[in-house]
C-alpha cells in the first residue's frame, strides 16, 4: 500500500493497488482503478452525516480523457506531497503507448475533492456520452433537485449576474444536457447536497468548447460531468473539476462553496480584504494622472482609510486606446510591446523622478500604491513571461502587491496556457504576495471560475456620468454573487454620490440620497474598491465614512474567518436585505443589514447556520435582537443600515 498525507488529509492505493482512496476528515472517495489505469467511482462519503451517494450498480469509468487510449495495460504508481497544506497526488498509469495522469487535491476542513486529467497516446476521439467525461456518479438518494447555476460577466452589458434553473428529478424528466460551471444536486429530504464545479471559464470563452457540461439521466439518478477543455494532441491536463459535499441545505451550500474557494486562496491578513481606492471611477481616465495629482491622492487616501491607492491606465509609457490622449497620439489595447518596447516603463513626463517618491510618501502614511497592469494578448500572450517579470520587478523595486489585471483576450488554448503561465510565474515567484485583481467586464476572460487563485475579481465598470450606478445594484450583485462565490474575492465599488446629482433628478434610489457610510456599507463584506478620486470627495465622506472605514478594519479580519451567507430578501431598491457573517463555530458572527426603500421600519428574517443571543451595535443607524435563529431588526429611516457583533450568551 503507498499512501501519503497532509495533516487530516490522504491518499492512497489500496488492495494491492486496485483502490484508491482520497479524502480528510470530512469527506471520502473511492476508485476501483482497472488493468489500463481507468478509475470507476465505487463510493463518496460524507463523514459528519455519515452519508454515502453512490449505488452499488451501473458504475461507469469516470475520469475518460477526449480521445479514445490505447488498448492496453498500465503500471500503476502514487506520489504525494504536501502544498502548504493542501495534499497533492498524481495517481500515474503508464503503457507502453498512452498514459493516464490523475492529478488530485485536497484541503483540510473542506468536504471537497479536486481532479484533472492528463493523457497522452490518444488515437481519435471519443464518441458520444462515453468520451470526455469528468465524473460519472449513479445517485443513492431518490428524491433530488439539481439546480444549474448561470453565471454572466462581461458587466460592461450585464447586469443580472446569477440566474438558476431547477428540476425535481422525477422518473418521467426526459434526459439533461446542460452547459455552465456550476450544478447543485440535493437531497430535498435531508438538506443535503452534492456540487459538482468546473473550473473553467463560462462555456461562451472556452478556447476548445464544450457544447454540454452536465448530463442528467432522472430516471436513472445518473450524473455526468463533461468536457475536460483539452484536445485529442494535448498532453497537459484539462479543467480541474470539484466534487463538494455539504449539508444544512442552500445555507450549508454556500458555505461549503465559500470554504472551498478560501483553501483554493487562504485569506492573508495584510494582503486580502484590503480597501483599495483607483480614479478610473471618476471618469477622468488618465488625464490627470501625474505625480502631484497622486500625492493628492495619496494624503486624501490616508484620511478617508484607503490602504492602496491603485493608479490605473496612465502611469506607464505607452499609451491605451482609453486614453484622453489616444485620438491624437494613438493608443492599443493589445500589441502592447509591438507598439512600443519600453510600453511599460514608468511614464517620464508624468513621473519624472519615478514612483519611488510617492511609494515612500505612501509608506509614511501607512498607504500602499498599486498599479493597472494588462499582460500582452498578442499572439497569444507571446510576452507572457516578459509580462510577469516587469510586475515582478515593480514588486521588487517598489513593494507593489496589487495588480489590477485588464485587458485580456482568450482566443486559443495556447493563448490561455499562456495566460496561466503568466499567472503561475507571478504568484509563485513573489510566494503569493503579488494580489492580481482580474478584470471580468468585458471580452473573453478566465471570469469567475477559470482562476480561483489568483485574487479578487473585479466585477463591474459602473459610473454616475453615465446613470449607471445605483448602490442598491451594487449590493444587489454582490448578494446574489455571494450565494456562490466568497465575497472576499469580489471587488465590489462604492462611488462618490456627489457628483452628477441632476442625472438622478426626481430619482429616490439616487446615489446622493444615500449617507457616505452606507454607501461603503453595501460592500464591506467584500473587497471593496473606492472607486473616485479621493482627493475630489466631498467632507461629508470623511465625516461618515471614515468612521465606519475604521471600525469595518477593526472587524474585518473576524468577518472573513468563516462564512457570508446573503439573508433577507434579494436586493431591489425596495427591500430588507443583508448578510450574516459566521465564524466556523457558528456560535458567534456580524450581522449587516439593510433597509432600502421600504416602509417597514422593523423586520424579521431567519440566519441561517448561527446560533446567537447577544449583540452589540458597532455601526449604522439601527438596532438588533437575535435568538432562536432569526434576527429582528430597526433602522429608523429608509435607505440605512445596522452592522453588530452577535454571540451565544451562555447566561442568557
Amino acid at each position: 500500500m503507498h499512501m501519503g498525507a497532509a495533516g487530516p488529509c490522504y491518499a492512497r492505493l489500496e488492495r494491492r493497488g486496485r483502490e484508491f482512496v482520497a479524502g480528510n476528515d470530512l469527506i471520502e472517495r473511492r476508485w476501483r482503478v482497472d488493468a489500463g489505469g481507468g478509475l470507476v467511482a465505487t463510493s463518496l462519503y460524507h463523514k459528519p452525516t455519515r452519508t454515502e451517494w453512490l449505488q452499488d450498480r451501473r458504475r461507469s469509468p469516470a475520469p475518460v480523457p477526449v480521445g479514445q487510449p490505447v488498448a492496453e495495460d498500465r503500471v500503476v504508481t502514487l506520489t504525494t506531497h504536501d502544498a502548504d497544506g493542501t495534499l497533492a497526488a498524481v495517481l500515474s498509469a503508464v503503457g507502453a503507448g498512452s498514459s493516464l495522469t490523475y492529478g488530485f487535491e485536497i484541503s483540510p476542513g473542506v468536504a471537497a475533492v479536486t481532479t484533472r486529467l492528463a493523457a497522452t497516446g490518444l488515437d481519435t476521439p471519443g464518441q458520444g456520452d462515453g468520451a470526455d467525461v469528468l465524473e460519472a456518479l449513479a445517485l443513492t438518494p431518490f428524491h433530488l433537485r439539481l439546480t444549474r447555476v448561470d453565471f454572466h460577466d462581461g458587466t460592461d452589458a450585464r447586469n443580472e449576474l446569477v440566474q438558476e434553473a431547477e428540476w425535481l428529478l422525477h422518473p418521467s424528466e426526459q434526459e439533461l444536457r446542460l452547459a455552465g460551471c456550476l450544478f447543485a444536486v440535493e437531497d430535498v429530504l435531508t438538506g443535503g447536497g452534492l456540487l459538482l464545479l468546473k473550473q473553467a471559464p463560462l462555456p461562451y470563452a472556452r478556447p476548445v468548447p464544450t457544447p454540454v457540461d452536465l448530463v442528467v439521466r432522472a430516471n436513472e439518478r445518473r450524473v455526468m460531468l463533461k468536457g475536460h477543455g483539452n484536445t485529442v494532441d494535448d498532453d497537459q491536463p484539462g479543467y480541474g473539476w470539484t466534487v463538494i459535499l455539504s449539508s444544512d441545505g442552500r445555507a450549508g451550500r454556500t458555505a461549503a462553496l465559500q470554504a472551498h474557494q478560501r483553501a483554493v486562496r487562504p485569506y492573508r491578513i495584510g494582503r486580502d480584504g484590503l480597501l483599495l481606492s483607483n480614479t478610473w471611477g471618476d471618469r477622468n481616465r488618465d488625464g490627470r494622472i501625474n505625480a502631484a495629482f497622486l500625492s493628492a491622492e495619496i494624503t486624501a487616501a490616508h484620511r478617508l482609510g484607503v490602504e492602496v491607492v491603485q493608479i490605473d491606465d496612465g502611469w506607464q509609457k505607452g499609451t491605451t486606446s482609453n486614453s484622453v490622449r489616444a485620438d491624437v497620439t494613438g493608443g492599443v489595447w493589445e500589441g502592447f510591446h509591438g507598439a512600443d518596447q519600453d510600453f511599460w516603463a514608468v511614464h517620464p513626463e508624468r513621473f519624472p523622478h519615478g514612483l519611488a517618491p510617492l511609494v515612500q510618501q505612501a509608506k509614511a502614511l501607512g498607504v500602499r500604491l498599486g498599479l493597472w497592469f494588462a499582460p500582452d494578448s498578442a499572439d497569444d500572450f507571446a510576452h507572457w513571461h516578459k509580462d510577469a517579470e516587469r510586475l515582478l520587478q515593480l514588486h521588487a523595486d517598489h513593494g507593489i502587491d496589487h495588480f489590477k489585471v485588464d485587458s485580456v483576450k482568450l482566443r486559443s488554448k495556447r493563448g490561455e496556457r499562456n495566460l496561466h503561465a503568466f499567472f503561475d510565474h507571478v504568484l509563485r515567484r513573489s510566494d503569493g504576495r503579488i494580489l492580481l485583481d482580474c478584470d471580468v467586464t468585458a471580452e473573453t476572460r478566465p471570469g469567475y471560475f477559470g482562476r480561483l487563485d489568483a485574487g479578487p475579481l473585479f466585477i463591474e465598470n459602473r459610473y454616475t456620468d453615465t446613470r449607471r450606478y445605483w448602490p442598491h445594484a451594487t449590493l444587489r450583485s454582490l448578494w446574489q454573487l455571494a450565494h456562490y462565490l466568497d465575497p472576499l474575492r469580489l471587488r465590489m465599488e462604492w462611488l462618490n454620490n456627489a457628483r452628477h446629482v441632476d442625472k438622478y433628478t426626481d430619482d429616490p434610489l439616487a446615489p446622493a440620497s444615500y449617507r457616505p457610510d452606507c454607501v461603503f456599507a453595501t460592500v464591506m463584506f467584500a473587497s471593496p474598491l473606492a472607486w473616485f478620486e479621493v482627493s475630489g470627495l466631498p467632507e461629508s465622506y470623511f465625516a461618515e465614512a471614515a468612521p465606519l472605514i475604521a471600525t469595518w478594519k477593526a472587524y474585518r479580519d473576524a468577518v472573513f474567518a468563516g462564512s457570508i451567507l446573503p439573508i433577507g430578501a434579494a436586493p431591489d431598491g425596495v427591500s430588507w436585505t443583508g448578510f450574516a457573517a459566521i465564524a466556523p463555530d457558528r456560535r458567534s458572527g456580524y450581522l449587516l443589514l439593510f433597509r432600502e426603500l421600504s416602509p417597514a421600519a422593523e423586520a424579521t428574517m431567519p440566519v441561517p447556520l448561527l446560533q446567537a443571543s447577544a449583540c452589540e451595535i458597532l455601526g449604522g443607524q439601527g438596532d438588533l435582537k437575535v435568538g432562536d435563529g432569526h434576527v429582528r431588526a430597526t433602522i429608523r429611516a429608509p435607505r440605512g443600515f445596522v452592522f453588530g457583533r452577535v454571540w451565544l450568551d451562555e447566561d442568557l
